[in-house]
């Protein structure tokens, strides 16, 4: 299970800068959200080998200074909320600001885990300058340059080092079901409709993470923890920053998950916000289900459910092999339906698929269309196999795997959808040296 890190400080310290250095530039990262709410960064990071969330909480704020430090203020609380270390930058050729002495004040009192990170030390004689900072009363400070990157090796291993090893010991190996969405999607309904039929076959286990919940669902031949997410259990104090507290709420939901049932408001329809929960869900290749809630409000003609999902389709295009589900949570319709398929879509991401049999069916379809000859060279893929991951991978194995291309990749990928069933699951293509 992943760690969430949040970078907070006031603006132009050079959070970004060094939240790019840490998603972009390390071998294994992933890669980066920008906008997932307004311009919340969110992105993976690899470092000795232990992967983690970064959250850059950059200020998206407009508006007098007196709002601006309110908004600074109260999006370090979320994040200290939420997160399991927190990165407190400040720039060394300022020194200690006011805000920044209210951001340090308030990660004392809360006593979270914070590590003082004073950057634009580009140069020898900044070293020094840099001892202002014991004076928050957080420890020592680290000097880095966020430009250059001198420094970060040594926050990063302490940083690593804090993290708590988190072990999912204590719960049964069951399905994880995560309901994810924007905000007023209706998420809370339905599980309080899943569970609230019979509250005593119901069992809350504590998550092996701080802030997720699994809640043990138990009936109609299902066996499967649900997992709390933003929404459930809202916290009355960030009803004003209720978007940027669900999304760091949603990272932590879809991580510690199997399957993501993601709702969308059938009034609304699907925008930018469904589309960005999508990718990430998708990014981190679990299992997906959409849910389009609210059915029962719609007016309907005969076609109006078809014009919906091939919108919602064309959105979420080039992985549509997705279902899509018109429920309403209100109303309890097609519920059994939503939970059936959430189970179908678990069974495809855990399948194997016999190596034998994989060739069979590849080397075939490669037979039929070669992959294209790059710069002379003739490309021959000799052996395929599934690699030994949690979510479906496939290795391909060939003379020259740096010529291809992503279209065929995804003729590859689209074949095995044909010939396997990954409905509602992110397939990787990896193409190796034989």
């Amino acid at each position: 299970m992943s760690n969430i890190v949040a970078i907070v400080g006031r603006p132009n310290v050079g959070k970004s800068t060094f939240f790019n250095r840490l998603t972009e530039t390390r071998s294994a990262i992933v890669d980066e959200t920008s906008g997932v709410t307004r311009d919340r960064h969110y992105g993976k990071a690899v470092w000795n080998g232990v992967e983690f969330s970064v959250i850059d909480t950059g200020g998206y704020v407009e508006g007098s200074d007196d709002v601006f430090e309110e908004e600074i203020r109260k999006q370090v609380i979320l994040a200290m909320e939420e997160a399991d270390a927190i990165l407190f930058m400040v720039d060394v050729s300022d020194g200690i600001t006011d805000m920044d002495q209210t951001i340090a004040d308030i990660l004392r009192r809360r006593g979270k885990k914070a590590f003082v990170v004073a950057n634009k030390v580009d140069e020898p004689a900044r070293t020094f300058e840099a001892d202002i900072f014991y004076r928050f009363g957080l420890g020592e400070p680290y000097r880095i340059s966020s430009a250059n990157g001198s420094g970060t090796g040594d926050l990063l291993d302490d940083l690593v080092k804090s993290f708590e090893k988190k072990t999912a010991e204590s719960l049964p190996e069951l399905p994880r079901i995560a309901v994810i969405g924007r905000p007023n999607v209706g998420k809370s309904t339905l599980v309080n409709t899943l569970l609230g039929e019979e509250r005593h076959i119901v069992t809350p286990v504590a998550g092996t993470t701080r802030d997720s919940i699994y809640t043990r669902y138990n009936k109609f031949g299902h066996d499967f923890f649900l997992v709390d997410t933003a929404g459930i259990r809202k916290k009355g104090k960030v009803s004003e920053n209720i978007e940027f507290y669900s999304v760091m709420r949603s990272i932590r939901a879809i991580e510690n998950s199997d399957v993501c049932l993601l709702m969308i408001d059938a009034q609304t329809g699907c925008e930018a916000q469904d589309i960005n929960i999508f990718s990430l869900i998708r990014r981190n290749s679990k299992g997906i289900v959409i849910l389009v809630n609210k059915w029962d409000l719609v007016e309907k003609d005969t076609h109006t459910s078809k014009r919906m999902e091939s919108e919602i389709r064309e959105k979420i295009a080039p992985f549509t092999d997705v279902p899509v589900v018109f429920i309403s949570s209100v109303n309890k319709q097609r519920l059994h339906k939503v939970l059936e398929l959430a189970m179908q879509v678990y069974g495809n991401r855990i399948q194997r698929i016999a190596t034998s049999r994989l060739n069979d069916v590849m080397l075939k379809a490669i037979e039929d269309y070669p992959p294209p000859a790059s710069k002379g060279k003739f490309i021959k893929i000799k052996y395929v196999t599934q690699l030994p991951t949690h979510a479906p991978s496939f290795a391909f194995y060939c003379n020259f795997p740096q010529y291809v291309k992503d279209p065929y990749k995804r003729y590859l990928e689209n074949k095995i959808r044909e010939n396997f069933n990954f409905t509602g699951v992110p397939i990787q293509i990896f193409i190796r040296m034989k």
